[in-house]
């Protein structure tokens, strides 16, 4: 860990996000044509618009999801100890995400929403090339703030982890704030990812200042997002400017890797070899979980990019963002675990 902690750590990584219910349902391409869907996008949606597409999607497997959600529970089957913020609504839904998160592993205790909008849910119409389309109702998650911030869980976690999908939801970025300045004074480290291109295209100049000034020590990108970030075609400009804004990044490549960047460090990781793309839903939330597993753990870049890669292509040889198998049995299988 970078940093000198003031206190002993309860838990590895908190994870905040939008807590989300998946409705995940494969469909052809010109299903997306005919109703407007913007391929391989997150498309914000009101709730009439959740209810058309409801009516129209084919067979679905309704799970727990929402990025921060999905990397909270990959931490977890590592066999790391993480944490949880995010907010449901007192309804089936969000009965559903309360039960699935905390059978995993993870600690929440956020108090749900007593009354107005229903559990957020996302539609997520999967191609047959794996690619996933999500249509988000937000719905009980933009009620997150800052007195779901505890701080007892932020002091005594080793890093602080959110996805850039709060900065929709306008009260959740005073939580945001409130969070990592309770982490920085207990000496605990803040990473965020930038979630979709489009959602950088919305408050591009708000991330650059998140890590400009300190308020994000970590970012987590992938090629689309990073190029967005900066407004260039050029991946390796892109690049260097990440590498001057943050301390520390990890840019993923889908089949191609990753590639880690710290100060003058440059680390490549390999993807690992898979059987068969199913589902890309959770590709990055996973990455993520590995990586952060391995850093709160004290593991070398090279390795924490081998945990990302790892839970990353487990993950999307499946129908869903959460991990069907027990991570840390096959990272250890691979050779990934230091015997304890």
């Amino acid at each position: 860990m970078g940093v000198k902690a003031i206190s002993a750590a309860k838990y590895d990584v908190l994870c905040i996000g939008n807590a989300i219910v998946d409705i995940i349902s494969r469909t052809e391409d010109d299903f997306l044509v005919n109703n407007g869907i913007i391929k391989g996008a997150m498309n914000l949606i009101d709730s009439e618009r959740a209810e058309l597409l409801y009516s129209r999607k084919g067979p679905a497997i309704e799970a727990s999801g929402g990025s921060a959600g999905n990397t909270a529970a990959g931490v977890a089957s590592l066999g790391g100890r993480s944490a949880y913020f995010g907010k449901v609504a007192m309804d089936q839904l969000g009965t559903i995400f309360t039960h699935d998160i905390r059978s995993q592993g993870v600690a929440f205790d956020t108090a749900p929403l007593q009354e107005g909008v229903p559990t957020a849910r996302s539609m997520i119409f999967v191609t047959p090339d794996g690619e996933r389309s999500m249509n988000t109702y937000l719905g009980a998650c933009v009620e997150l703030g800052i007195e779901d911030i505890e701080s007892s869980k932020v002091s005594t976690s080793k890093l602080v982890y959110f996805e850039g999908y709060l900065w929709d939801p306008p009260r959740a970025k005073e939580a945001i704030l409130l969070a990592s300045k309770i982490a920085h004074e207990h000496g605990r480290e803040v990473a965020m990812t930038l979630s979709d291109p489009f959602c950088v295209d919305r408050y591009r100049d708000e991330f650059l200042d998140l890590m400009r000034s300190g308020t994000v020590d970590i970012v987590f990108a992938n090629e689309a997002e990073v190029k967005s970030l900066y407004q260039t075609s050029s991946f390796e400009s892109a690049l260097e400017a990440l590498r001057a804004d943050c301390k520390l990044a990890a840019v993923t490549r889908s089949e191609q890797g990753s590639i880690i960047l710290r100060g003058d460090e440059t680390v490549e990781v390999q993807a690992i070899e898979i059987d068969a793309l199913v589902d890309t839903t959770g590709a990055g939330d996973l990455y993520a979980a590995g990586f952060l597993y391995g850093y709160t753990n004290d593991y070398q870049l090279k390795e924490c990019g081998a945990f990302g890669s790892l839970a990353a292509g487990i993950v999307i040889q499946q129908i869903g963002p959460r991990p069907q198998n027990n991570l840390k049995d096959i990272a250890a299988q691979a050779g990934l675990i230091k015997a304890s």
